[in-house]
């Protein structure tokens, strides 16, 4: 059972070429460039403000539901969230008191359902604060609303006298009067409330309640510790040599001449691509690497609370429990898939490794340094940026001088209306979270009148202090139909980081900056398009080994060339990138994919490990030795091991043993777009078929459904492979 349907943000995932996601170093960013030239007398025009309102003529129209107003107060939020627990406390205790005759499906499953669909309405915009707000009193709010509800959250869940009219209402039903999604709904409560143990005897399932109530607590200081983290090194200017002068210019200049360099991405990315010293790199690797080790003991107990869950619940072990329900099924798949994809992947990392490493050797030659024969982690990036400016002449600087934002945003938007006929018209007078922020109401492209209204989408572009540091999409508030047959509207919001104009230059995006941007906007549009009965199942609430799919499989369109000439426009000229420059971009995307997707598959084994532990284990040692063994990039001796993992948000934030999902989905994201997308990327009736079955339905039938249903056939990893891998095949699904 699931009663409070929490909304889980999309973490940005990981793709040839992109930059970061979730605070980890894990590629090399292509593009990443900082252009040295300045114009003062463009000043003014480049930091003009510019509409993300979709351009045509189109019926002024009033949407049927009012947008959010963002004026919440510390005290509000902290009153609201008792009293929403307190009322739905309430609710649950009058589905427990109901006698089993009076037990069906109106007065237990839909009440349930009504209430969570309330319950999150009023709560998701109160626990979101605390990624977004510059308000130290109400982000502390609402982290203690975070917590509150957690802790509320494992009380529901344990509640065997809900349960029981749950089972009862069951029998009673006639499956006959069932819609499919009904059918569903009843389904997944039954099954969640065997697994989360109230078939249990008592004293088992008070123990559990407990392990609950503290694992909750515990991976919310762990995701809160990644948040708040605020750390940094101190350089001199020598130092940081070869780090292109706008990156410097951002870092912070203290009396002493030195410059501080945060952990965060718009810093430290630029450090570690192009810092000359070696030494230099090392250093801000192993502070990268060593900035939440406050996290280890909370890792080491949260994982001792899994293993003990598992074993009460009945399962060998906790990726057992958690991967039951995905579409994997079970660990053992998980770990075939990893070591099929490892198999495959190792002698392309093997190649690609020593085309780095003829780089270093020849780069340390030249500079009259010693040469160690291995690549080491805080060499990554720099090589692969050598190695994409030098093997394809590809000048990073003016690539990115031909994204500025104010461009290439307005440009995504057009191609998402063409796409899935769709416009969004911007709120005015919006109340909101931070003057940066813009709210938009999304509508069909040729709406008439308000059955046309999809939802309200937030967006929230620009870094600033006590800000979420990377780029996601919160589904804050689902879609569904209420009690009088009308419907709620979805509500959804992107957050990122993307460069504000500073000086005489606009802001300016990487290609991995547009890349990421064109995945955001899809995760937005799957919650504004999806129109399911349940909340519950709306928009990306799916399996968690197939949510990123769907915007993965949007990122080729950042790799096509009709769409690359239609987002790029040079800052000065405003012309758009060349042919030739195109297709070397496009050639870009599958360097060093060896050595990537091993680390990728270096992740996911290191979460298969912890989680199929039946003892403690020293995680900081697997966590080094896996990086090396499969990786093959060489981390710090063990004398020195670093623990990266304690910065990885997704071990305690929803994709505990489900990292592998990453690359799991993508056999379903490639096998879509060529299929279906290839020939005609830009085909309306391609997205019509794209929003009709895949982005509509969301979690309310199973997703292979789905995939089926797109594709007019069962999926296979044939495109995957061919990517990947040329003429072998991947693994199997």
């Amino acid at each position: 059972m699931l009663p409070l349907i929490r909304r889980k943000i999309c973490w940005r995932t990981a793709t040839f070429g992109a930059a970061v996601f979730a605070g980890l170093q894990l590629v090399p960013s292509r593009f990443n460039a900082f252009s040295f030239i300045r114009h003062p007398h463009l000043t003014k025009h480049l930091q003009r403000p510019f509409t993300m309102t979709t351009t045509g003529n189109y019926a002024s129209l009033t949407p049927p539901q009012a947008p959010l107003k963002w004026n919440h107060t510390a005290e509000f939020i902290k009153s609201e969230t008792e009293s929403q627990i307190a009322a739905n406390r309430q609710l649950y205790d009058s589905i427990a008191a109901l006698k089993p005759e009076e037990c069906n499906f109106k007065s237990v499953f839909q009440r349930i359902a009504e209430a969570s669909n309330d319950f999150e309405e009023a709560i998701a915009p109160l626990t979101f604060y605390t990624h977004v707000t510059t308000d130290d009193a109400v982000r502390k709010a609402s982290i203690a609303a975070e917590e509150a509800l957690d802790k509320y959250n494992v009380e529901v869940e344990m509640r065997v006298d809900v349960y029981h009219s749950l089972v009862n209402a069951e029998k009673n039903i006639g499956q006959s009067d069932l819609n499919p999604e009904q059918k569903r709904l009843v389904e997944k409560m039954i099954k969640e409330g065997k697994r989360a143990g109230l078939a249990l005897p008592d004293d088992k399932r008070e123990q559990l309640k407990k392990l609950k109530e503290e694992l909750a607590k515990l991976c919310q200081d762990f995701s809160n510790n990644c948040n708040q983290e605020k750390g940094f090194i101190d350089f001199t200017a020598e130092e940081l040599k070869g780090v292109p002068e706008t990156a410097m210019a951002g870092y912070k200049k203290l009396d002493d001449g030195k410059l501080r360099v945060t952990f965060k991405t718009p810093d430290s990315i630029p450090l570690m691509q192009y810092a000359q010293n070696v030494e230099t790199r090392k250093t801000m690797y192993a502070g990268m690497e060593d900035r939440l080790k406050i996290n280890v003991p909370v890792f080491d107990r949260i994982l001792e609370l899994r293993r003990q869950c598992a074993d009460i619940l009945g399962y060998d072990t906790w990726a057992a429990y958690r991967l039951e329900d995905r579409m994997i099924k079970s660990a053992s798949a998980a770990a075939q898939f990893l070591d099929d994809l490892q198999e495959k992947l190792t002698p392309i990392g093997q190649s690609d490794l020593q085309n780095l490493l003829a780089l270093k050797k020849k780069e340390h030659e030249e500079l009259g340094i010693p040469y160690d024969d291995q690549l080491n982690s805080w060499d990554w990036r720099y090589y692969d940026r050598k190695l994409v400016e030098t093997s394809l002449s590809l000048d990073n600087d003016f690539v990115k001088e031909h994204f500025p934002v104010n461009v290439v945003i307005p440009a995504i938007l057009d191609i998402y209306k063409e796409l899935l006929n769709v416009r969004i018209e911007e709120v005015k007078n919006a109340t909101v979270w931070h003057q940066d922020v813009k709210q938009y109401a999304a509508w069909e492209l040729d709406a008439k009148d308000d059955s046309g209204f999809l939802g309200y989408l937030h967006l929230d572009l620009y870094p600033r202090e006590g800000k979420y540091g990377h780029a996601a999409v919160w589904g804050l508030i689902p879609g569904f139909e209420k009690p009088n047959g009308t419907r709620n509207y979805p509500v959804t919001c992107m957050v990122a980081n993307l460069a504000k104009p500073t000086g005489d230059r606009p802001g300016l995006m990487s290609h991995d900056d547009v890349v990421t941007f064109f995945h955001e906007m899809g995760h937005a549009w799957h919650g504004l398009l999806s129109r399911t009965q349940y909340g519950r199942f709306h928009g990306t609430s799916v399996a968690r080994d197939f949510v990123e799919a769907p915007s993965q499989m949007l990122e080729n369109w950042c790799f096509e060339k009709v769409v690359l000439e239609r987002v790029s426009s040079h800052y000065k000229t405003q012309k758009p990138l060349s042919s030739d420059i195109i297709q070397r971009i496009i050639d870009s995307r599958y360097v060093n994919v060896g050595l990537f997707y091993l680390r990728q598959v270096y992740i996911g084994k290191f979460d298969q490990v912890v989680h199929t532990s039946k003892k403690a284990i020293d995680v900081n040692k697997e966590w080094n030795e896996l990086r090396e063994s499969i990786s093959l990039v060489k981390g710090f001796d063990s004398a020195n091991y670093k623990p990266g993992y304690g910065s990885v948000g997704h071990f305690a934030g929803g994709y505990d043993a489900q990292y592998y999902g990453y690359a799991y989905s993508l056999v379903f994201a490639y096998d879509m777009y060529e299929t279906v997308f290839k020939a005609n990327p830009l085909d309306p009736v391609a997205g019509k078929r794209y929003r009709d079955h895949i982005l509509r339905p969301g979690g309310s039938r199973e997703e292979m459904d789905s995939l089926k249903e797109f594709l007019g056939r069962a999926p296979n990893s044939e495109a995957f492979a061919h990517a990947l891998f040329g003429s072998q095949r991947s693994p199997k699904l």
